[in-house]
């Protein structure tokens, strides 16, 4: 169980944490290569492997994430062709009563997202999930990607916080190991951030929250 009184901090990711992956993985899988293969009178399957091997070859930079270099690398407008789709947009479940009850734990909570700030954009306007925390905070603000040390060195200049206790929850592996050679002190992963595809097995390195109803916080205890 999350030790809950040891935590002052909550560091959430947000695309396959508490919204669910399924609408990331469609787009990027089918929206964006049939798009791209209507635009540039492609087959479909060539526009995907086109595609792939562009998201490839840039996975874990800051790129890899940022909406203004896809669009310029397939001359498509990225976050129009999001904003068209957004009704698709959901939490995973138990996310959002989750989020309630952190935020009536009294704890500081942030939300640290790969996610562009576009994309925040329109998933914020779709699920109003910014009511929940205490501060917003994107990898293309501090101009490193959460994989590398250079995002959690800026990150504890924005924004100061004990890292010993601290909890970061996120579904992306690497993310969490560099929060870990970071020295965050609690630190969990997601078994299921895409509703589509099937739940990991139990064997990652880190400890993950199957349904965040066994995991809800307890109130801040007074000093």
């Amino acid at each position: 169980m999350i030790a809950w009184n040891d935590i002052d901090t909550v560091l959430l990711d947000m695309d396959g944490t508490l919204l669910d992956l399924a609408f990331d993985n469609w787009f990027w899988q089918q929206v964006v290569p049939q798009k791209y293969a209507e635009v540039n009178g492609l087959e479909n399957d060539q526009a995907h492997r086109l595609i792939k091997e562009w998201i490839d070859r840039h996975q874990g930079t800051l790129n890899w994430y940022c909406l203004d270099f896809w669009s310029s690398e397939l001359g498509l407008d990225i976050a129009s062709l999001k904003r068209d789709v957004a009704s698709r947009i959901c939490y995973r479940p138990g996310a959002e009563d989750f989020l309630r009850a952190l935020r009536e734990s009294g704890r500081h909570i942030v939300m640290v997202t790969n996610a562009h700030p576009d994309t925040l954009t329109v998933k914020k306007a779709r699920t109003g999930l910014e009511q929940y925390f205490d501060k917003l905070i994107t990898s293309h603000e501090l101009g490193a990607a959460k994989e590398s040390a250079p995002f959690w060195e800026a990150l504890q200049q924005h924004l100061p916080f004990d890292r010993q206790r601290s909890i970061l929850v996120d579904d992306s592996l690497p993310v969490l190991q560099a929060g870990k050679e970071y020295g965050v002190g609690h630190l969990w992963s997601i078994l299921h951030p895409d509703s589509t595809q099937t739940p990991r097995p139990h064997t990652d390195p880190f400890p993950a929250i199957d349904r965040f109803a066994d995991v809800m916080p307890s109130k801040v205890q007074p000093a």
